[in-house]
């Protein structure tokens, strides 16, 4: 046999191996790709019937109808509340102007309390005391009144007691205002200063 044959003999046997090797890797591969698709297809859920699938879409309907319904009740008492703040807002909407306004009545009040005999004083305090009235009037249309103190029963909703004194009167009775007290509407935008029965 000569170097030739030999030579075409061995790349001859090479060959038959690497396509033996070929095909058993192809082989290998397939048998792989065939037991993955099988664990795929065991794995995968059957499809739903259309009794579930309606169970769900169901489902799913009734708890965006309840997310609707809150949301909803939210904004209703969201709209609610900023309504009665707006009520209550303007129902007593002239108490700051009323506390501002109040000292100005004290110092009326305190000037009329002043006694004298003297012509220009009685002038005087006539003068005052059409302002006090005007005052008054206009406070009381817009609902601004004085509470009513002196010899009732004491009310620490209306009355602020700074003194207490035995009295023939019967207890808790206001014996003495010291300084008016003031409501708007049913607020009390100041309490009477009083001292009261014992």
């Amino acid at each position: 046999m000569t170097n030739e044959e030999e030579k075409e003999k061995v790349d001859q046997a090479a060959e038959n191996a690497a396509a033996e090797k070929e095909s058993e890797e192809t082989s290998n591969t397939a048998e792989t790709i065939e037991q993955e698709e099988d664990v795929l297809y065991d794995s995968e859920t059957p499809e739903p019937s259309p009794e579930e699938e309606i169970s769900a879409l169901k489902e799913q309907v009734e708890q965006s109808e309840n997310k609707y319904l809150k949301l909803y009740a939210e904004f209703e008492n969201f709209k609610r509340r900023n309504r009665q703040e707006a009520e209550l807002n303007n129902k007593y909407k002239d108490q700051k102007f009323a506390e501002d306004l109040l000292p100005v009545l004290d110092n009326l009040q305190r000037a009329l309390a002043i006694e004298g005999s003297d012509e220009s004083f009685v002038s005087l305090n006539k003068g005052v005391e059409m302002v006090h009235n005007n005052l008054v009037e206009t406070l009381e249309k817009h609902d601004i009144k004085a509470i009513d103190a002196l010899n009732q029963p004491f009310d620490p909703n209306f009355h602020q007691a700074v003194m207490t004194e035995a009295s023939d009167e019967e207890s808790d009775i206001v014996i003495e205002e010291f300084q008016k007290g003031y409501i708007l509407k049913d607020r009390v935008i100041r309490p009477s200063m009083v001292k009261v029965s014992e």
